[in-house]
């Protein structure tokens, strides 16, 4: 796995080419504990995925995990956050760090984001059926 975290394009260009991409994870990244949000650049996941051939995911070191759950929904194919039993300990990235039970919620949240992101063909739903038939036959009978 290769963070880009503290790396121009140029940079991450020249260790994807020393490399290769036949086994490489990339990971977007960027090196501040915690990182600020507006910092993240999470759009470079779609970036590096148009310019790489190889699985793009995302390191997190922000305080939270709507971001990370974000990163998801634009691509990534793996998550790197920093794991602590306490996020109060002393040490330098433990304000960026989750605990256990944050890990859970991280991986629900973005199973449930996976699952909610379908496969980007549109289709009458079953459970839409009933409404379309009720709500068209309204519209129909009101002149609409």
């Amino acid at each position: 796995m290769l963070s880009t975290g503290m790396s121009s394009i140029e940079q991450i260009e020249a260790a994807v080419a020393i490399l290769g991409t036949d086994r490489l994870l990339l990971a977007h990244a960027t090196s501040t504990y915690p990182c600020p949000k507006e910092e993240l650049n999470l759009r470079m996941i779609t970036t590096l995925a148009n310019r790489f051939d190889c699985p793009i995911g995302y390191s997190g070191h922000e305080v939270g995990l709507a971001t990370t759950v974000a990163a998801v929904a634009l691509g990534a194919s793996f998550i790197e956050r920093h794991v602590t039993l306490d996020r109060a300990m002393w040490g330098s990235d433990q304000a960026a760090s989750i605990e256990p039970q944050g890990l859970k919620k991280l991986v629900k949240d973005i199973r449930n984001v996976e699952s909610a992101l379908g496969d980007g063909r549109k289709q009458v739903y079953p459970s839409e059926v009933a409404a379309a038939s009720r709500l068209r036959l309204k519209n129909t009978l009101d002149g609409k």
